[in-house]
């Protein structure tokens, strides 16, 4: 018992360190995510552009993954991968600050999509040894609610620095570089005190079990990539509400704010959720979130707050239940490739979705709330048939 509470401590440990590090890396891009459609919108895009370019930065941001993970479970190189993730991730924000045109803007931003894709099938993977301990859905739950903490401090000084140097976006960005510094210190820090963390994974996983991905897995992605295919991204968000002139700049960060506090504390309690109830959980969110797109694009300020709210529970069930499931179909020995295989599928409909969406804005709104409500209804069918065929792998 006493052997237990050690194991346990190790890997709340290592949760809290891997959480501090994407508390500070969430600050930085974040931050820069909850002014990059106005920014890109001041220099010279349309809307076709920043909703391509939100679907091209989650695609290579999700396609990479396919890679990485697969290299990761090879090597075992998983520190020299997350430094480089990092590095490429975090050090592309800061240069938005000299982009100049949109052009170049776009690249930085797509840079920074790609070093997240680096880094994150190794860092779930990572997470994933550690929160088998202590519940799957708890330990992404805990690890998102911090990532999403700092994805709510990010946005909050980028509206403070918009609003006391009238909307300079060079300074907002430039101000960004303190926390990417923060989390590079940290990531260090976990590297010394756990150099080999696959250690921490519980040993009950034959490798002959680990030979093939189990068929609901890809039914389970389906399903997955049509919630995707249907969730618009905030620069989307964020350029809608500069284009309509619903609110100040300097607002429009906060309000990203408020979204990513909602996905935290979401993350957190559905995590819990998810350990007691199952895998139904994510059908409960997806009908909640599926009614984001007519509050935020078709009515005024006040309802579009609230669409955010539900735009921020579904994000928040993207990233702690959705991810947990995956643990649990999984073996530890192949999660890297499975996260860099799940995400990818993910992405490519992310792209799809959010660059027809960006077209349909210029275009008709309406058939944009249409599209969206409509992936989402689908996706509930296909996530229900899902479960009721696999209940004893999501049990």
């Amino acid at each position: 018992m006493k052997q237990r509470d050690i194991r346990k401590k190790e890997a709340v440990h290592f949760i809290l360190l891997l959480g501090c590090i994407s508390l500070f890396a969430d600050m930085t891009y974040e931050g820069a995510r909850s002014i990059n459609g106005p920014y890109l919108q001041v220099l010279g895009a349309s809307g076709t552009v920043v909703g391509v370019t939100a679907g091209a930065g989650e695609f290579v941001g999700y396609a990479l993954r396919l890679f990485s993970g697969y290299i990761s479970d090879r090597s075992r190189k998983y520190w020299l991968i997350l430094f480089t993730g990092y590095a490429l991730n975090l050090f592309s924000v800061p240069l938005l600050a000299w982009a100049g045109y949109w052009q170049v803007a776009v690249l930085l931003i797509i840079a920074e999509r790609a070093g997240k894709a680096i880094r994150n099938p190794t860092r779930d993977a990572m997470l994933s040894y550690a929160s088998g301990v202590v519940g799957q859905g708890w330990g992404f739950g805990l690890h998102q609610f911090m990532d999403q903490l700092g994805a709510t401090i990010g946005p909050l000084l980028i509206s403070i620095v918009l609003f006391y140097k009238q909307d300079h976006y060079k300074d907002a960005y430039l101000m960004l570089f303190i926390p990417a510094a923060c989390a590079l210190t940290i990531l260090y820090i976990a590297r010394r005190s756990y150099s080999e963390p696959h250690i921490l994974a519980i040993k009950t996983v034959r490798l002959q079990q680990a030979e093939a991905y189990p068929s609901g897995f890809f039914i389970y992605a389906v399903s997955a990539m049509l919630i995707a295919t249907g969730y618009a991204d905030y620069p989307l968000i964020a350029y809608h509400f500069k284009q309509q002139q619903l609110i100040q700049d300097s607002w429009i960060p906060a309000l990203y704010s408020l979204a990513m506090l909602t996905e935290g504390v979401t993350s957190l309690l559905l995590g819990r959720l998810y350990d007691k109830a199952g895998a139904w959980t994510l059908v409960a969110t997806t009908v909640l979130s599926m009614f984001f797109a007519p509050l935020v694009f078709l009515l005024n300020i006040q309802w579009a707050i609230a669409g955010l709210v539900l735009w921020g529970i579904g994000m928040g069930a993207q990233g702690s239940i959705m991810k947990a499931l995956v643990s649990e179909l999984i073996p530890a020995n192949r999660r890297a490739s499975a996260f860099g295989l799940f995400d990818t599928l993910f992405g490519i409909a992310w792209f799809a979705g959010s660059a027809f969406m960006g077209y349909l804005y210029d275009k008709s709104v309406m058939n944009l709330v249409v599209f969206s409500m409509d992936m989402h209804f689908i996706a509930i069918i296909v996530l229900t048939i899902y479960l009721r065929g696999h209940r004893k792998q999501t049990s």
